[in-house]
């Protein structure tokens, strides 16, 4: 009988650090967060792992009144709204700056945990302001 290899270990789909600067409502340790830990991210498929380069492509929101994307984070993947399509992946500040300075245009903000337990959202220059601090 041939033996199953070992299951790899499973990443945490959360951010303990994301989670707790949520609860405070303090954007000074969202940014924290965001450049020294990692965000759940909403995928349309999922990415391959064996290829590094492949994250997946990110889902995002169209506001019907405005037609401008919304990017949706998350400090757990348990937060995800069941609506949204089921995969995510982890990324981390330097990821989220380079989407941002990409698809910033496009982007009228940014949600963490839109639908709870604690939702903030800032605009995309903002985050991209508090990023730029760690990457120059």
């Amino acid at each position: 009988m041939a033996k199953k290899p070992p299951k790899k270990n499973q990443p945490a789909f959360r951010s303990q650090v994301l989670a707790d600067a949520l609860e405070k409502q303090d954007m000074a340790a969202v940014a924290f967060a965001l450049r020294n830990d990692h965000m759940v991210v909403p995928l349309m498929k999922p990415g391959q792992p064996d290829k590094p380069t492949d994250a997946g492509e990110v889902w995002t929101f169209r506001q019907p009144e405005t037609g401008r994307l919304a990017l949706l984070l998350f400090s757990d993947a348990k937060n995800k709204p069941a609506s949204l399509p089921p995969f995510v992946g982890l990324q981390n500040g330097l990821w989220l700056h380079t989407f941002l300075r990409t698809h910033g245009e496009a982007i009228e903000t940014v949600f963490f945990d839109i639908a709870g337990p604690h939702p903030m959202q800032a605009a995309p220059d903002e985050i991209m302001k508090v990023l730029d601090l760690e990457i120059e």
